[in-house]
């Protein structure tokens, strides 16, 4: 019996380090992403990816880590697995719509604000924003 006590003890102890594991790499993440070590923080983003997989929180620093670098496609890629993790993640549509005005893809960026719409809660003044200014590139 307490060999029993001892192995699920030892499991627990395993659990719970990785799950502090997991919420002190993103958190070191932000931390070095608010001090613009952006590096860094990548490292921790992409180190709590691989023990928690669906944190979305990751791959959206990790999209603004991109953005920062000038690397589109990357910052693309971690925005479209953040909407598949959470297809209501207002600033993961918000920041997609963004880049595809960049990218001067204007029938996604109308795709991306109808579906921002329909889940704005936090960010509806920047969906007006964006709206606008797809409507005077599209004047243009």
């Amino acid at each position: 019996m307490n060999y029993f006590k001892y192995i699920t003890i030892v499991i627990l102890t395993f659990t719970f380090s990785n799950i502090h594991a997991e919420i002190s790499n993103f958190e070191k993440g932000k931390n070095l992403f608010d001090k613009k070590k952006y590096d860094l923080a990548k490292f921790k983003f992409e180190k709590d990816i691989v023990f928690n997989p669906k944190n979305e929180n990751s791959y959206l620093y990790l999209a603004k880590i991109h953005k920062f670098k000038k690397d589109d496609n990357q910052e693309e890629k971690n925005l479209n697995t953040v909407i598949l993790l959470n297809p209501k993640n207002e600033e993961a549509i918000l920041n997609l719509a963004f880049l595809k005005i960049r990218k001067s893809n204007y029938t996604e960026t109308k795709n991306l604000i109808k579906n921002l719409k329909k889940v704005c809660k936090k960010l509806c003044q920047e969906t007006s924003d964006l709206e606008k200014k797809l409507n005077t590139l599209l004047k243009k």
